[in-house]
C-alpha cells in the first residue's frame, strides 16, 4: 500500500496591512433602540387621505396588515369599509383605538413583483358621501429572492404555491 506525503511548506499566501489604531476606533456602527423603519408607517396626505407603507413582501403570499389611522372627525363614530371590490386588498376589521384613532386590519395578497399600490376606502355609515382613502404601498419581491423581514404590524398568513415542474420529485415511468 502506497502512502502519500503531505506537503508542509507554505506556498504563497495573502497578507493584509495592519490598520492604525486610530482608524479602527471610528469603524463602529450604531443603531437606535427602535428603528423607525421597523414599523408600518401611516402618513397623512394634504388632501385628508392616508398613505400606508408596509415594507417588503413576497409574491404569492397573503399578509395580515394592522395599522392605526389618526382620528378623522368628519367620518363620525360609525364607519365601515366601502363596498368597492379589490381582489388583492380587503379590510377584515375596523375598531376604535383607545387613543381616538381607527385600528384597521386588512388582508393583502401580494400577487405581482414590484412596487405595488392598492387603495381602499373607509366610509361613514351616518353621513352621506363622507369617506377617507387609504393607499397601501408595498415592495413585492419575487419568490426566488429570499424572505423579507416583515415590519411590525405585518404578518404572513399563507402562501399560494405554484406548481414548478423543475422542482418536482416525480420522475414518471420508464
Amino acid at each position: 500500500m502506497a502512502t502519500a506525503k503531505k506537503a508542509s511548506s507554505k506556498t504563497g499566501g495573502v497578507r493584509f496591512a495592519q490598520e492604525p489604531a486610530a482608524a479602527a476606533t471610528h469603524s463602529h456602527v450604531h443603531f437606535d433602540e427602535k428603528l423607525h423603519d421597523s414599523i408600518v408607517m401611516v402618513i397623512p396626505e394634504s388632501n385628508g387621505n392616508f398613505l400606508v407603507k408596509v415594507g417588503f413582501l413576497k409574491t404569492q403570499h397573503k399578509y395580515e396588515i394592522v395599522f392605526t389611522l389618526p382620528e378623522v372627525p368628519g367620518l363620525g363614530k360609525d364607519v365601515c369599509p366601502a363596498p368597492i371590490p379589490n381582489p388583492h386588498l380587503r379590510i377584515t376589521n375596523l375598531t376604535k383605538s383607545p387613543d381616538g384613532g381607527l385600528r384597521v386590519t386588512c388582508e393583502y395578497m401580494a400577487h405581482q413583483e414590484g412596487v405595488m399600490s392598492e387603495e381602499l376606502q373607509i366610509v361613514s355609515e351616518s353621513k352621506d358621501d363622507v369617506f377617507v382613502k387609504v393607499k397601501v404601498h408595498a415592495r413585492v419581491m419575487d419568490r426566488h429572492h429570499g424572505t423579507p423581514m416583515l415590519l411590525e404590524g405585518v404578518r404572513c398568513i399563507g402562501a399560494e404555491l405554484e406548481y414548478d415542474s423543475e422542482q418536482s420529485d416525480w420522475q414518471g415511468f420508464d
